[in-house]
């Protein structure tokens, strides 16, 4: 018995961290033999999956074992098919899916224009071409892939001597990490500007304490060998606002601003947001209203101030089953109906937002950026918050919804999947909702007795101006209910040899230094929500921050921004590769979420890329 005891033992030591095998292959229209797009293929019983690119091709990293596969696609018979793999196998599956004629009508009326007349109609193409003279005698070209990012340089090393002090404004925004995930589940490689690092980082769940006192928001930090460089330091800094038990919460007045054009028409798009609002609707409390709008060739408003008691949300929910896509894109104007929707039924001392939801598509009317990023702002300033939730493939327009997320005193977050409308819209709801904290700046003081040269890891688009930081009037982030926020620097320590960026230095000012042991000093400033002072809170880290056994939040935080950088293909990255990742990626537990063994697959699928 004891010998059995003991094999059993070694079984388990020797298993391996996570086991998973490869499926990919084309889906085919069976009597066309065209290439299927947008075909949602998931492993039944979960809600893991993928869609397949513009090619038909799919590619699925699931566990090992036997899982069911199932194909479906809007116009066509769902089709399912069985694999058994083990670790490391890589199977070959094509599926050709066949035409379902009695849904021929429904798709034209609202979806055409989305994706090639041959992958929906098959052989039907005359068919295709009667109706859509019947009932959309102007069709919108078909767009391959519109989609908008921001370019983006990394932050380069700054010498502590000359510039010792480091300013950035707070990012919530998860958008970055949930988009790529989608590039990687399609066997893409994310495009430049969709990897931010700062999002990747600040996806994951972090255990910093609560705070104490007065202060809404808590700050603490940690010093280790950087798990890239290992002659470089890495500092994670981390903030955390305080959760508020929502009994507590005030009343909300929340806009549900719903794009139902003709490129919301795919099974990512409008009926995923379908089923995103109704389980955000289902955790709103009774004394909460909403209202909604849609927009596409104009715009209508469904619902006004309705409360969210057991009749209400009956309404709510009634009004979004009934949602169908169709039409242009006005979304400027919808913005504008729903901030004054929003100010009609303001709640003074309460929570008030809009929740824009789309793929981004503002084709016509106010589209600009720069117009649309001066709405919003002016729109926050009279209290009224706006989030941003994205949607689909092909035109997501990254850009312009992280701009007005970002001016409009709200955050951006992309949903691929109903598990992730679950954590931004159910999990994470009201850290969305309620704000604790508003314009959360940072400031790093670097003593050049300790440190050398030091680069933040990401934040690009969130650097302010040493001067920016005392001035109340320059906007940043908000932090909300539970909230955390994760940032790191890679640190060149004092006695390193390694040459450091070279600056100009002043004939008129003398660099010296005080002979502190402390290491930095971090400082960070915030506003109430309904006060324009700012408050300052500081710290000094000094040697005990130090640690050579890291914590597992240290361990997330830097692998999430090595991922984030290879992606990136940095040139900071030294000798790190996607195996060493997955080594390293070996030491974090796994979490209740699933979240890090999700991180784990993800890896494991870009390496294959």
């Amino acid at each position: 018995m004891k010998r059995l005891f003991t094999l059993i033992l070694m079984a388990f030591a020797f298993a391996p961290a996570f086991a998973f095998y490869t499926v990919s292959g084309k889906v085919t229209d069976k009597e066309t033999n065209e290439p299927l797009p947008g075909v949602s293929i998931m492993i039944k019983g979960t809600s893991s999956g993928t869609i397949s690119d513009l090619d038909g091709n799919y590619s699925l990293t699931i566990n090992d074992g036997k899982n069911t596969l199932v194909f479906t696609y809007i116009g066509y018979d769902t089709e399912t098919i069985t694999v058994t793999g083990k670790d490391g196998d890589k199977i070959t599956k094509n599926v050709a899916l066949k035409a379902d004629s009695r849904n021929l009508e429904e798709v034209v009326v609202v979806g055409y224009g989305q994706v090639p007349r041959h992958n929906i109609f098959g052989r039907n193409a005359k068919v295709a071409d009667a109706m859509v003279a019947n009932y959309m005698p102007e069709p919108r070209p078909v767009q391959l892939n519109t989609e908008k990012y921001d370019s983006r340089d990394e932050n380069e090393f700054k010498n502590a001597a000359t510039e010792p002090v480091s300013v950035f404004s707070v990012d919530v925004d998860k958008a970055g990490y949930s988009n790529i995930r989608r590039f990687i589940n399609n066997s893409q490689k994310p495009p430049k500007g969709s990897v931010r690092i700062e999002e990747i980082i600040n996806y994951f769940e972090y255990n910093y304490p609560q705070p104490k006192g007065a202060d809404p928001v808590s700050l603490n930090a940690e010093i280790a060998e950087c798990p890239w460089n290992k002659d470089h330091q890495l500092i994670k800094i981390g903030l955390k606002a305080k959760e508020i038990d929502t009994r507590e919460l005030p009343a909300s007045h929340i806009v549900f601003l719903i794009d139902v054009s003709g490129s919301m028409y795919d099974d990512n798009k409008l009926p995923l947001l379908i089923r995103s609002f109704k389980l955000m609707t289902n955790n709103l409390r009774p004394q909460d209203k909403v209202s909604i709008i849609t927009y596409a060739a104009g715009t209508d408003i469904k619902l006004t101030a309705e409360p969210c008691n057991e009749k209400g949300k009956e309404k709510i929910v009634d009004v979004l089953e009934k949602l169908r896509a169709g039409g242009y894109t006005a979304g400027g104007e919808a913005i504008q109906k729903a901030y004054r929707i929003a100010k009609e039924n303001f709640i003074k001392g309460g929570n008030n937002r809009i929740i824009l939801a789309t793929d981004g598509d503002f084709n016509v009317g106010q589209s600009s950026d720069g117009e649309l990023k001066e709405m919003v702002k002016e729109g926050a300033k009279e209290g009224v918050f706006l989030t941003v939730l994205g949607y689909g493939m092909y035109n997501l327009n990254d850009r312009m919804m992280e701009t007005i997320a970002d001016n409009g005193n709200g955050n951006y977050a992309y949903i691929d999947n109903i598990s992730e409308a679950q954590k931004a819209l159910g999990t994470e709801l009201w850290g969305t909702l309620y704000t604790v904290a508003k314009d959360v700046k940072v400031l790093v003081d670097f003593n050049p007795a300790k440190v050398k040269s030091y680069r933040l890891v990401g934040y690009e688009n969130r650097l302010l101006n040493n001067e920016d930081f005392n001035n109340d009037k320059k906007d940043a982030g908000d932090m909300g209910s539970g909230h955390s926020v994760t940032a790191l620097y890679e640190i060149v320590p004092a006695n390193s040899n390694e040459s450091v960026p070279s600056t100009v230095q002043s004939e008129y000012v003398t660099q010296q230094t005080t002979g502190s042991d402390n290491f930095c000093t971090i400082k960070f400033r915030y506003k109430h929500p309904d006060k324009d002072e700012s408050l300052l809170v500081e710290r000094r880290i000094g040697k005990d921050a130090f640690t050579k056994n890291p914590s597992t939040d240290f361990k997330i935080a830097s692998t999430a921004a090595m991922f984030g950088m290879l992606l990136n293909e940095s040139k900071f990255i030294n000798h790190t590769t996607y195996k060493s990742l997955l080594e390293y990626l070996k030491d974090i537990p796994s979490d209740d979420k699933g979240y890090i063994d999700e991180l784990k697959v993800l890896v494991r699928k870009a390496s294959d890329l």
